[in-house]
């Protein structure tokens, strides 16, 4: 199986976190969001232990809330010991219902507006990482007006490819993100940094893009960074304190794409940037990280119900579910390849090759080309795996679709963490 929380029960049917999934789909309905408690923990324990024991008691991995924001992730976060990475007030918002100590916030970003800095001093958020120059002045400003110096870290472009998809590469030179190390602008946005009288400057982020599996990617990007840290301690006396890698490794979304050992990595990466300090003569700073996928993925995965089934002679075949790009749009937006099961029917023969599409009025609508099931029948309960970063949170009402519930399963035990949208849900803000 795709990954050691799934499998099939004497059943034949598909097991998540070691429950009957078509059991669930039958309790909870479709389309469901399905999310494993305990491998969300083991993973977050991965990153903290691998901090711990290669960066020290004071390196911190902070959970990407962009990946699944919801309150239950947050509590579940929090009491692993990670600090959060959030993109906008509405994560914070949610953060704080609940009862995220937003001093381990880092509040990310391009385009913070004036009220988004101010809705975020005013909830106490932690650090906020500057994207460039008219950030860091509105900052300064609005932490002036009330009496405040924020602690701040600048995000860097370091100008490097990480050989991902084009549309999560964001460690480019030309990248939307950050500010250019090659350009100059980089040691400019410093200089002015650090004559602010509202800003404490505490270091440096840079993020060369997600589901990364290149072993030398955060090893290529450290080297100019520390670089760079170097310069600026010989240039202006600054050393920095704290250093944000950025994003955390890849998953697997299909067998071939193979597993990445964190732990190993995080080893190798620190011993690198020691070792590279070491030779600027500079001090390692207090190391974090973003891992959002990483944490929740494969701890995620989508029931549906089958319906029509299309048969075109000499052409090709559709099943269409009850969900589609309204509730996981990844394959819409960048071809995303998935795992695909029948999850009552999982020791039959998959001979059936199909699109599994959606029930959008869109011919985009594809959840999954090209996959192979037991000749589908209507009602058939499908399972789409490792759908628990970037399904939830991207979800839609696209022609005016509910949004599934999110339950949670943890040892024998499930519970809805997010409650399916009702029709009251759709209209509720309509005047």
């Amino acid at each position: 199986m795709l990954c050691s929380n799934i499998g099939t029960n004497g059943k034949g049917h598909l097991t998540f976190a070691g429950r009957d999934t078509t059991e669930l789909a039958e309790k909870h309905g479709t389309p469901l969001y399905l999310m494993d408690e305990d491998r969300i923990r083991q993973n977050c324990r991965t990153y903290a232990a691998a901090f711990k024991a290669h960066f020290g008691d004071n390196a911190l991995p902070l959970y990407a809330g962009k990946a699944a924001s919801f309150k239950r992730i947050y509590s579940i976060v929090d009491s692993e010991g990670m600090g959060i990475d959030v993109v906008s007030p509405g994560e914070i918002y949610t953060a704080c219902l609940a009862g995220f100590p937003m001093e381990k916030a880092y509040f990310h970003g391009n385009n913070k507006t004036d009220a988004d800095i101010a809705f975020a001093m005013e909830r106490g958020v932690g650090y906020f990482v500057a994207d460039g120059a008219d950030e860091l002045l509105a900052v300064d400003r609005l932490a002036g007006e009330r009496g405040i110096r924020q602690k701040l870290l600048l995000r860097l472009t370091p100008g490097i490819d990480p050989h991902t998809y084009d549309a999560v590469n964001t460690g480019k030179v030309d990248s939307k993100f950050g500010t250019a190390i090659e350009t100059g602008q980089a040691l400019e946005l410093v200089e002015t940094a650090l004559g602010l009288h509202n800003i404490s400057l505490e270091g440096f982020h840079c993020h060369v893009g997600s589901q990364v599996f290149e072993e030398d990617v955060f090893q290529r990007a450290s080297v100019i960074m520390l670089g760079f840290f170097a310069l600026i301690k010989e240039k202006y006396g600054f050393v920095t304190r704290q250093y944000d890698i950025g994003g955390g490794y890849g998953v697997p979304y299909v067998e071939s794409d193979g597993e990445v050992n964190i732990a190993q990595r995080i080893g190798e990466v620190a011993g690198f940037i020691k070792k590279t300090a070491g030779e600027l003569g500079i001090e390692v700073p207090k190391m974090l990280m973003e891992p959002g996928r990483s944490i929740v993925a494969d701890a995620g995965l989508t029931l549906y119900a089958a319906g029509s089934v299309k048969t075109i002679p000499g052409y090709k075949n559709y099943v269409s579910v009850d969900g589609g790009m309204t509730d996981n749009p990844r394959y819409a937006l960048y071809g995303s390849r998935y795992t695909v099961y029948s999850a009552g029917r999982m020791n039959e023969e998959a001979n059936f090759k199909c699109d599994l599409v959606g029930r959008c009025c869109e011919s985009g609508d594809i959840v999954q080309p090209n996959v192979l099931l037991p000749q589908p029948r209507r009602g058939d309960i499908i399972a789409v795996c490792t759908t628990g970063a970037y399904n939830y949170s991207m979800a839609s009402n696209y022609n005016r679709l509910c949004r599934p519930a999110v339950v949670m399963l943890s040892g024998l035990s499930d519970y809805v963490a997010v409650r399916r949208e009702t029709m009251e849900d759709l209209a509720r803000n309509d005047l």
